[in-house]
């Protein structure tokens, strides 16, 4: 099975684990940042193809998608579908 998204992923999920950044770098560049308690608090994790999570914020309902860093493991720089 073709996935035609892989290649960008790849570049991307390396992109992102090469410096992995801290929260407050992450906060300054996305905004809003997420461990993975505070993910399951405000989201249900709808599917995920790294570097990306698709979610549904609880307390509207709202689809959107995340992007995690593996290393501390951050989710961020939400956008809704």
């Amino acid at each position: 099975m073709s996935d035609p998204t892989e290649n960008l992923r790849r570049e991307r999920l390396a992109e992102i684990n090469a410096k992995p950044g801290s929260r407050e770098a992450l906060e300054a560049e996305h905004g809003q940042v997420w461990d993975t308690d505070q993910l399951r608090q405000e989201f249900d994790v709808l599917g995920f193809m790294a570097p990306f999570v698709v979610v549904r914020r609880k307390s509207d309902g709202v689809k959107g998608s995340l992007e995690f860093q593996h290393n501390p493991r951050f989710y961020f720089n939400f956008q809704p579908e």
